[in-house]
C-alpha cells in the first residue's frame, strides 16, 4: 500500500514509518512547514492529492494537552479544522481514511473500561478539539475509521517511558501517580494495528470495518504501576531504577484535568478488524530495553 501519514516527528508516524517499511508499504510523510494543519485547508487537500496515496492515516495532532488550555483556537483549528480537510482530501480521491483519536473524549468517571458506545464527555480543550474532529470527518468522508487510543510511549518524541527512565538517571525514588488507571500502549504496535485496518479499508467495502474503534495495549495499569514496570524492564537491562513513591492526583497538579479511568475496551477491534494489540507489560519492556541499548552505545558502555 502507498500509505500517506499526516506529521513526521510524533510517536505513531515514526512507528509507522519503521513498521510499514519493514512490511513492505510505501509510508509518505506530510508536515510543516509545506503542510500545516492550522493553514489552508485547500492547501492541506491539495497537498495530499499530491502524494496520490492508497489510504490517509491522520496522525498528526495538537496534543500539548495542559497548553490546549490557553490555546484552545489553535487546538481546535489543528485537530478538528485540520482534520477535516484531510477528511475532505480522502473522499476526494476516493480513498479510506484512519484517523486517530484519543481516550480524552471521555470524562474517565466510569467504573469500566469505555466501550465505542459510551457517551462521550471531554472535561478539558484537548479532548473537546479531538472530539470536534471525530465528529468532522465523519460529516467529510463516509470511508472512514477512527481508532481511539490512550498512554502512547514509544522509543521516539518525548514520552512517560522516557521520562521515568531520565528520572531514574537524577534520583533514587520518583513519585507517580497512583489513581489514575489505563492501558499503556506502544507507538509500534499502534503502527502495526493502524497497517492492518488500512488494508481491511483498502481491500473490503463492508460498512462494519468503518466507524469508532479502540486500540490499546492489553492489560491496564496506574502511572505507578506502569513506572515500576519500566525500572523493573530497565534495571534487568542494566538501565537506569527507582523506587516508585505512588502519589494522588491532588498532589500533582495539572492545567487540564486527566481521566481516573482510561481504560478503553478494544473487543470490537478484535472482532470486526481481527486486531488485537499485544500485553503493554512485553511492549514496555521492549522499548525499554531499546533504549537502554541506545543510551549505552552513546556512552560507550
Amino acid at each position: 500500500m502507498r500509505i500517506a501519514v499526516t506529521g513526521r516527528e510524533g510517536q505513531v508516524v515514526r512507528s509507522l514509518i519503521e513498521r510499514g517499511s519493514v512490511s513492505g508499504h510505501e509510508i509518505i510523510t506530510l508536515s510543516r512547514p509545506e503542510f500545516d494543519l492550522a493553514g489552508d485547508p485547500e492547501a492541506i487537500v491539495r497537498a495530499i492529492q499530491m502524494a496520490n496515496p492508497d489510504v490517509i492515516v491522520s496522525a498528526a495532532a495538537y496534543t500539548a494537552v495542559d497548553k490546549a488550555e490557553d490555546e484552545p483556537d489553535l487546538a481546535f483549528a489543528v485537530n478538528a479544522a485540520g482534520a477535516a480537510a484531510v477528511a475532505r482530501a480522502a473522499r476526494d480521491l476516493g480513498v479510506p481514511l484512519v484517523h486517530l483519536s484519543t481516550d480524552y473524549v471521555f470524562d474517565g468517571a466510569k467504573g469500566a473500561p469505555y466501550v465505542e458506545d459510551d457517551a462521550t464527555e471531554p472535561t478539558g480543550i484537548y479532548g473537546l478539539s479531538k472530539l470536534a474532529g471525530e465528529h468532522a470527518v465523519f460529516a467529510a468522508h463516509d470511508n472512514v475509521a477512527v481508532l481511539r487510543t490512550a498512554w502512547v510511549y514509544s522509543p521516539f518524541g518525548t514520552n512517560f517511558v522516557r521520562t521515568m527512565l531520565r528520572l531514574a538517571g537524577d534520583r533514587d525514588e520518583v513519585g507517580v501517580v497512583a489513581d489514575q488507571r489505563g492501558n499503556p500502549t506502544s507507538a509500534l504496535d499502534i503502527a502495526d494495528g493502524i497497517v492492518a485496518v488500512a488494508a481491511n479499508l483498502v481491500r473490503l467495502t463492508e460498512p462494519g470495518l468503518r466507524g469508532i474503534f479502540h486500540i490499546t495495549g492489553q492489560g491496564e495499569a496506574s502511572w505507578a504501576e506502569f513506572a515500576q514496570a519500566i525500572f523493573d524492564a530497565s534495571a534487568a537491562a542494566d538501565g537506569p531504577s527507582a523506587r516508585v513513591r505512588p502519589i494522588t492526583t491532588e498532589e500533582f497538579p495539572t492545567r487540564a484535568r486527566r481521566p481516573a479511568n482510561s481504560r478503553l475496551d478494544c473487543e470490537k477491534l478484535d472482532r470486526i478488524h481481527g486486531v488485537r494489540l499485544p500485553d503493554w507489560r512485553g511492549s514496555t519492556a521492549a522499548v525499554v530495553a531499546r533504549l537502554v541499548g541506545v543510551q549505552a552505545e552513546t556512552e560507550g558502555r
